[in-house]
């Protein structure tokens, strides 16, 4: 029964909480519908609201384009009226320029139409003159022939041998004007060329300055005191026999006092054993093995001087660009002598002239200077190898890449190859230049009177030379020929065939000017 109860009023109360679960659940969905009731309206009528605002928008966005639209439209009929109204102006232009060509052409034609008719009179006029002179020429031509047989048969001559005669004649006279008009045509070329050569020659040397230094075969090395002599000389003369085998050099230890000569041709090893013999000297230290060791080492650092002395010249002149072994046989010439003549100063100073002569005339500096350094690049290799240092110096170039202008330039120094360019010409001046300044070169006496008496001997070969006089250390060859012999013509002739002559039979430094001179005397006594 208890049960039972507890299980009603358990079922009541499950009944209850069921029906008050239902009546909370039914409120709160009326709540919800009712807040998304709510919701629904507030978003309808934003969206009327938005939808208000943008169709403003979209109206005056509308009305913005609409008057954009009527500016640009504006804009554009004005520029459009503008172009048009230019092109009208061009097109004006062009009409009256057309109308104005026309005017020309119409006055052109005009105008050839009266040369016509004037040209037609004139050929009428032409053509009788013309017909005048045939009738004229066919009657000299008559007088002529008629003339001719009178002149034959006065003089006896046929027309051929007249002929004859008049040529011979004619061509005397021809070649005495041709004499005469050579002549003058040669003063006035050799005073301006020589006005022109001397002006540029004489600022060339005005820019080089150089220092010449005559140098010889044999070395002078300075002792500290004679007793210095027996240590050179050492026990049985084995330290001088080991210095001239490691050094190829002659010692002369005679009774000069205080010094002892150095003779050798080779001035690389003449200066080496100068280096070593003052630096053994300094040490202290003579003996046939330090002597090796010395000698061994002042060739390596002359070596390296020898590179530097080659590297400083180019460098110099302005070419950083020369192969390494050219640099190496440039600085041999530091060493290299020509009568006296240090040869790379030489060849730094013919470089020099050569390349303000070629500024002057305004040609290839570079290439007269490159070709100035490298022209007498093979002497430093003529004493070892076969050959002219020409030929030497055209391989040795051209083995280490110069140019061809540089080459033709270098081998034409001497004249052994006519030159092709005004390069080369400048090069060979130059080098003649510097060879023949005062104090540059010094010439062995014997062939030097040698040269003088040849020069003399060929100009006595010649017909009508009364006396030849060589002059001014052989630089001039002064001719005094027989008037009654040869006319001032010949006198020009002789003057050009004789320096011919020298050029081709003689060898000499610089050039050679050939004087002839032929005076007339008129000689008479009063009594």
């Amino acid at each position: 029964m208890n049960g039972t109860v507890i299980l009603i009023a358990a079922a009541a109360l499950v009944l209850l909480a069921a029906v008050g679960v239902w009546l909370f659940g039914r409120r709160t969905l009326q709540r919800a519908r009712a807040e998304a009731q709510g919701l629904r309206a507030g978003a309808e009528q934003e969206h009327r609201r938005l939808l208000a605002v943008a169709q403003q928008e979209a109206e005056h966005l509308v009305r913005d384009a609409a008057v954009e639209a009527r500016e640009k439209l504006l804009q554009a009929r004005s520029e459009f009226e503008r172009e048009t109204r230019e092109y009208r102006q061009e097109l004006l232009l062009q009409e009256q320029k057309i109308e104005q060509r026309a005017l020309a052409v119409d006055e052109r034609s005009h105008q050839m139409d009266e040369r016509a008719r004037q040209m037609d009179g004139r050929q009428q006029a032409l053509d009788e003159r013309e017909e005048a002179i045939s009738l004229e020429e066919d009657s000299i031509a008559a007088r002529m022939a008629e003339q001719r047989a009178q002149l034959e048969r006065v003089a006896g001559l046929t027309s051929e041998q007249a002929k004859a005669e008049l040529m011979r004649a004619m061509e005397t006279e021809a070649r005495m004007d041709a004499a005469k008009s050579m002549r003058r045509i040669e003063e006035e070329a050799t005073q301006e060329a020589n006005h022109r050569a001397k002006r540029i020659i004489s600022l060339a040397i005005q820019r080089v300055a150089a220092d010449h230094v005559v140098e010889s075969t044999v070395s002078v090395v300075d002792l500290p005191n004679d007793e210095m002599k027996g240590r050179i000389i050492g026990r049985e003369g084995r330290n001088i026999r080991a210095l001239e085998t490691a050094t190829g050099v002659d010692l002369i230890v005679d009774d000069t006092p205080g010094a002892v000569l150095l003779s050798c041709f080779d001035p690389i090893r003449r200066e080496v054993a100068r280096l070593a013999l003052t630096r053994l000297m300094t040490d202290g230290r003579i003996h046939p093995g330090r002597i090796e060791e010395v000698v061994s080492k002042v060739q390596a650092e002359l070596d390296e001087k020898i590179f530097k002395d080659g590297e400083a010249a180019a460098l110099e002149l302005g070419f950083p660009d020369v192969h390494p072994e050219l640099l190496k046989l440039m600085g041999r010439l530091q060493f290299r002598t020509s009568y006296g003549q240090n040869v790379l100063g030489h060849a730094k100073e013919v470089a020099w002239l050569a390349g303000y002569m070629a500024t002057e005339l305004k040609v290839n500096v570079r290439v007269a200077k490159r070709a100035g350094l490298l022209h007498d690049v093979g002497k430093a290799i003529d004493r070892e190898m076969e050959g002219t240092h020409l030929t030497l110096g055209r391989e040795l170039l051209r083995k280490y890449g110069e140019s061809e202008e540089v080459i033709h330039a270098m081998e034409c120094h001497h004249g052994d190859v006519d030159p092709h360019s005004v390069e080369a010409v400048l090069v060979t001046a130059a080098d003649a230049l510097s060879a023949a300044r005062p104090g540059a070169r010094r010439e062995i006496l014997e062939s030097y009177l040698k040269r003088l008496e040849k020069l003399e001997a060929i100009a006595a070969d010649f017909k009508g030379v009364q006396k030849a006089f060589a002059i001014q250390a052989g630089r001039e060859l002064r001719i005094i020929v027989e008037s009654e012999k040869l006319s001032d013509e010949d006198a020009i002739w002789l003057s050009r065939d004789l320096a011919r002559r020298i050029e081709g039979e003689l060898t000499y430094p610089g050039q050679i000017k050939v004087t002839v001179i032929r005076e007339t005397r008129a000689v008479e006594y009063a009594r």
